[in-house]
């Protein structure tokens, strides 16, 4: 009966609430909550006044004036809409204005192309630590992958095919393999298994039960054993201890689970709070900036599906690129050793789209081969991470694996279970009883 009063009291706010004047295509409302007009967006900003004046006096930015300034124009980045100017995420924006500026400018010349294209990952790293610094949600490398493939299919179909080297079997088999990728990440974009927080079901618990899952979960870890409380205390984060509290209690059913205070739930074994997302996943391994989302319990099988198809659809692409503008050489010669390449414009641009390409799937390659070792030894990334700064894991290969021995039940074993994720079972798993 409680929900039912919560919607009632709900019903009645929105009632007594004044509604608001309809706005018209140009008008928004800003993240202070007064109407503005898009043709006030280059006016009364303070910040970006202050920031140009320091840059014309060659002095120095303070972090959050530069933040400020960020935080208004992605604010005010808007595009005329139906009832209101919608907002648009500025990340999507660079990608769409560089990558093509720059591969055009790799493909004059052979120096040109190495300094761009040994430079772009760099790059593409110091706005991934930038943003993982401030732990920002970004739309920057899904938009970069996103944009990447519908370019290098572009060039493909206006400088490739045109040459005559490519069949029309070819060309659909091409063709299928990029809409299987689209279709594989928008199953890996879906809920990756968030828990959901007794704060949105209006059943958040009280301070007393809270101090009691804590007193509780002192006296249980106070009860183990070193070697015990070590391998069950290995998830137990030290970089962010203010962030949320992670204190051992046992429920009814016995089952291992960890108090989060952000999201104010109880998790079970292997759930992680992302704190980008702001929210616990279930089982999580980590949080992919290509997708913009965790990678966790329920989107895991679609996540190594979209890097599968996607390796094999960029291998295959590669290799009909290179047939057609090396002819008679093999691939791997033909990436290094192709004369004349760069006579002619469209076979340099198409040979420097096959280097992109090259670069990145050999990252992709890199992520799957780990997500495969992974799974082999039943460890996330999440807890790899944990076990290497803790020093609790097995290392083998120079690090390359990291077997922390708490989940591993053997090869097929593991991939069983892997293959059974998301499916709901009657009894919980062996690995999470305590």
């Amino acid at each position: 009966m409680a929900p039912k009063v919560n919607r009632k009291t709900v019903k009645k706010k929105k009632t007594e609430e004044p509604e608001l004047e309809p706005l018209c295509c140009c008008e928004y409302i800003d993240r202070n909550g007064e109407k503005n007009h898009l043709v006030a967006s280059f006016c009364d900003c303070q910040d970006l006044d202050e920031g140009c004046d320091r840059w014309i006096t060659c002095k120095s930015l303070h972090p959050e004036t530069f933040e400020r300034i960020m935080d208004t124009i992605s604010d005010r980045f808007r595009i005329p809409w139906l009832r209101g100017a919608k907002k648009v995420n500025i990340t999507i924006i660079p990608p769409l204005i560089l990558l093509p500026v720059f591969l055009h400018v790799a493909s004059w010349h052979l120096l040109l192309g190495i300094i761009i294209l040994t430079s772009l990952p760099a790059l593409a790293l110091g706005y991934y630590y930038f943003t993982h610094r401030r732990k920002d949600r970004t739309l920057f490398f899904l938009s970069l992958g996103l944009f990447s493939l519908g370019y290098m299919y572009y060039v493909f179909l206006k400088e490739v095919a045109p040459k005559g080297r490519v069949g029309h079997g070819q060309l659909v088999i091409l063709t299928c393999g990029l809409f299987l990728i689209l279709i594989a990440l928008r199953q890996a974009k879906k809920n990756p298994g968030y828990l959901k927080s007794p704060v949105q079901n209006g059943s958040l618990p009280s301070n007393n039960a809270v101090e009691l899952l804590n007193r509780k979960g002192q006296e249980k870890v106070k009860g183990f054993s070193g070697d015990s409380l070590g391998s069950v205390n290995n998830r137990m984060v030290k970089d962010d201890p203010k962030s949320y509290s992670r204190t051992l209690v046992e429920s009814p059913n016995k089952v291992k689970e960890d108090w989060c205070a952000k999201c104010q739930l109880v998790r079970p074994a292997r759930a992680w709070h992302c704190r980008i997302c702001g929210v616990c996943v279930r089982r999580m391994d980590h949080h992919c900036i290509w997708i913009n989302s965790c990678v966790g319990e329920s989107n895991h099988q679609a996540f190594i599906l979209a890097l599968s198809v996607f390796l094999v659809t960029s291998v295959y692409g590669i290799t009909l690129a290179l047939d057609t503008i090396c002819r008679d050489r093999s691939i791997f010669t033909a990436l290094f050793y192709c004369p004349g390449v760069y006579a002619n414009y469209s076979s340099a641009l198409s040979f420097t789209c096959v280097w992109y390409s090259v670069i990145i799937t050999a990252g992709m390659a890199y992520i799957f081969l780990i997500q495969l070792i992974n799974i082999s030894y039943n460890v996330t990334e999440r807890e790899v991470q944990q076990a290497l700064r803790e020093k609790t894991g097995r290392r083998l290969l120079c690090g390359l694996i990291v077997d922390t021995g708490q989940y591993n039940r053997g090869f097929l074993r593991n991939w069983h279970q892997f293959s059974s994720l998301g499916t709901r079972t009657l009894h919980p798993p062996a690995e999470d009883i305590v």
